[in-house]
């Protein structure tokens, strides 16, 4: 089945342009939180595992190396609580967002199959559909879904990019019975899994779909994306991995191996030190989470909602009233130098409220309060 791209649509990013102009030709520049990508270093320890795994003349394996498998496996206990994961049931990716685009591809999907997302979703989910031959489908509620038999791929993001929203293991367990049910395959984009804000997720965690509180122990057709570049700052890197269900791990593994889709060997050596170092971890939360409490409440001061918002990299906010569209709240603060996402990015739902990035210097952070609160 080929990939089909006459489908496609346009990459979105690109009608931010004028909006960004606009916020550029402040007097005292841009302050960009439309994006999130991070601006904080990357971590001494892993820059130097990098460094020492440098001289790498041969060609990785696709699987990865038996100690970053293991690494992974030990990480997803002392972190997501999800204890005796099988190293070989963990893929290296580079980075999530190709594994998102591309799962129900090297699934074997096409046409006449479905693939749900979330109704308020990173666009990728919808396009890695598309690429397939599949069809999208926006729906958040079990019920819309639960009960058709060309469901195929069931995808989850929690917390959500760009709402902030957690799933909890109820919901989680009610997703995972019904995909059972009709026998499709749930994949949970849990990047964000270690930036919680709000309570309970702050204290007890945000679950995973692997937990066993979920899934009784049981992987068979679940699998979990996770990416380094959030919590590490190793987005340039292109450092992630997808673990789960054994079986399709394998299947996984034999697509990217004819296409020579492997982590470079000094990749895999950074990634091994970020996971077994949780202490940069915790220094990255907290720079996070004194930028989210300063923003959150410059944003409500100029007269925003922030919604949700309970863990991962982003504010989702809207103007109240007369429900202002998302572009005019782009445009408005534009105006004042500050660039963020429009919630319509993310589909029809979001077309009220906008997405403001966490993934500013505390300088720019600083600058744009100081816009908010003379609005």
């Amino acid at each position: 089945m080929g990939l089909r791209t006459a489908g496609l649509p346009d990459f979105p990013w690109d009608t931010l342009e004028p909006y960004k102009a606009k916020a550029m030709a402040h007097p005292d520049g841009m302050v960009d939180l439309s994006v999130g990508t991070p601006v904080d270093g990357t971590p001494e320890v892993v820059r130097q595992a990098l460094a020492d795994a440098a001289d790498a003349p041969g060609y990785p394996t696709t699987h990865g190396s038996v100690d970053l498998r293991r690494t992974v496996a030990d990480w997803f206990a002392q972190s997501r609580r999800v204890p005796g994961l099988d190293a070989a049931a963990v893929l290296p990716t580079l980075g999530s967002k190709e594994l998102v685009a591309f799962l129900p591809s090297m699934l074997g999907l096409g046409e006449g199959d479905v693939v749900v997302h979330p109704e308020i979703a990173y666009p990728t989910y919808d396009v890695g559909a598309r690429l397939a031959g599949a069809q999208p489908l926006p729906a958040d509620d079990v019920a819309a879904w639960s009960d058709r038999t060309d469901v195929r791929l069931v995808w989850l993001n929690s917390p959500s990019n760009p709402t902030g929203r957690v799933l909890g293991v109820d919901e989680l367990r009610a997703v995972v019975t019904a995909a059972r049910r009709i026998g499709a395959v749930v994949a949970s984009d849990e990047c964000y899994a270690l930036l919680a804000w709000a309570e309970p997720w702050a204290s007890a965690g945000v679950p995973s779909l692997l937990d066993p509180r979920v899934c009784d122990g049981d992987h068979a057709g679940l699998l979990v994306a996770v990416s380094l570049s959030k919590q590490s700052n190793l987005a340039g890197y292109r450092a992630g991995f997808v673990a789960g269900d054994p079986v399709l791990v394998r299947r996984l593994l034999e697509v990217r191996k004819h296409a020579g889709m492997m982590m470079p060997t000094p990749v895999q050596a950074a990634a091994r030190a970020a996971l077994a170092n949780d202490g940069h971890v915790a220094e990255q939360v907290a720079r996070y989470g004194r930028r989210r409490r300063v923003l959150a409440g410059a944003l409500t001061e100029a007269g925003l909602v922030v919604d949700e918002s309970a863990a991962g990299l982003y504010l989702w906010a809207h103007m109240p009233g007369a429900g202002q569209d998302c572009w005019q709240t782009v445009a408005d603060l534009a105006d004042l130098g500050i660039l963020v996402a429009p919630g319509s990015f993310y589909g029809p739902a979001g077309a009220r409220h906008v997405r403001v990035a966490l993934t500013a210097s505390d300088d720019a952070v600083g600058r744009a309060v100081v816009r908010l609160a003379g609005a």
